[in-house]
Parts: C-alpha cells; structure tokens; sequence
C-alpha cells in the first residue's frame, strides 16, 4: 500500500471502525506488552521532560511510531486503535493509553501550521496528502473546509487526540532540521531558531532526546509498539 493513501485508508476503514478490523497492512508487534521496567525517573536530566510516563495509566497501552509523513496515516492508526479497541471489547477509553513518537521525516507533523505556511514545508518536502495530492497543510491537522461537514477521520487527528489526553513525542535530533530551516530563511543563529521553532510545535507535543529514546521508554512503561507509517 502506499505510504500516503489517507484516503485507501478511509475507503478501506470506514466500516471496519465500528466492526473493529484494523487495515491488513497495519504493521505491530505481539500485543503482550512487557512488563514495566523503567528506569529512576528521580534521576532524569530536568531538561527533559519523561514525566508523560506517569500517565500511562490504561489497562491497554499501544506506541505509534511514525518515522514518515505518509499523509498523516501514522496518526490515523493510532485514532484508530483506541476507537476499534472500545468498540469491539466495549470498554472505556480510561482503559487505554496511547503514545505517538514522531521522529525522523515524520518530525514535520509535529509542527503547527503557521510554521508550515512560513516556511513552505509542504512544497520543499513534497508533501502529498491522504489522497496522494501535493499539499501545503500538515495531513496530521484537521482541515476546516467551509462547507464540508467533518468526517469521522478528523476526530483522529492529532490535536483532537491530544486534547483526549494521547501522548505526542518528538524527537529533539531529527527537530534539529526544522531549527535549521528557520536558520536559513530568518537567518537567525541556532539559539534563537531554535526558541522560534520551539513555539511553533503544535500545542501539547513533548520534545525527547531523540525518538529511539521514546520509543525505548514507552515500551518499557508497558506499550505495544506499532510500526505505523
């Protein structure tokens, strides 16, 4: 399938959210997640925020990895799971927790879209969107059309799935490029870039020292990992 079809994902999904069926080219591990092992979070560097540990408090704990654009399907699939999850085993969403890591390419969707406007992300990254068509928005935000009633999908969008309490990484290495793109067009050094950029994260996400260090310490606090873009 390819990696940015939203809309293979929609035709493929839309009925299978309320029958609980997950699209086949879902990629996870087994879904015994390990057991906690983690290290002394008393003994975290300040700077970096692993507090979100803590909130993992679901029954069943699930990790998104999304080291891709691929026209926000990575985000999708996590909207997806807790969906189909309390659909089909009839359980409560206090039941479930969630942690998305956006590293690598997938660095981008973490940015609002005011950032995406300025400095033209869709354009020099050749982003397309869930229909395989060049865009200029994130394909992870919600798209307020005039006209258009919402979709089902938009609800698994990344900031309405912030805002039901789902775990957003980044990963601070592959940030570095978004701070560089700031460097060049406001010609700023990297302190500065770096606090402009740093404001321009979508509300809620939480920086990491890298998202294999994410993606480490959400398995360790008991998720499932899910390779989803």
């Amino acid at each position: 399938m390819s990696s940015n079809r939203r809309a293979f994902l929609q035709r493929a999904t839309l009925g299978a959210v309320s029958l609980g069926v997950l699209p086949s080219a879902l990629s996870a591990a087994p879904m015994t997640a390990a057991p906690s092992r983690l290290p002394d979070l008393s003994l975290a560097d300040p700077e970096w925020d692993v507090s979100w540990t803590k909130k993992l408090t679901g029954k069943h704990k699930a990790l998104f990895d999304v080291p891709g654009v691929a026209g926000g399907s990575g985000v999708l699939r996590a909207g997806l799971w807790a969906k189909q999850y309390s659909d089909v085993f009839k359980m409560p969403q206090s039941e479930l927790s969630s942690v998305i890591v956006l590293r690598h390419e997938g660095i981008i969707l973490a940015m609002n879209q005011a950032f995406w406007d300025e400095y033209e992300v869709g354009k020099h990254n050749k982003v397309r969107d869930g229909n395989d068509k060049k865009t200029s928005k994130n394909p992870a935000l919600s798209v307020v059309e005039t006209g258009k009633e919402p979709t089902p999908f938009d609800n698994y969008m990344l900031e309405q799935q912030i805002a039901r309490g789902v775990i957003v990484l980044a990963c601070n290495m592959a940030f570095g490029g978004c701070v560089r793109m700031v460097m060049k067009r406001d010609k700023l050094k990297q302190p500065e870039a770096r606090e402009k950029a740093k404001g321009m994260l979508i509300q809620g996400i939480i920086l990491q020292p890298s998202g294999v260090f994410a993606d480490v310490l959400a398995q360790e606090s008991g998720c499932s990992f899910v390779a989803a873009s």
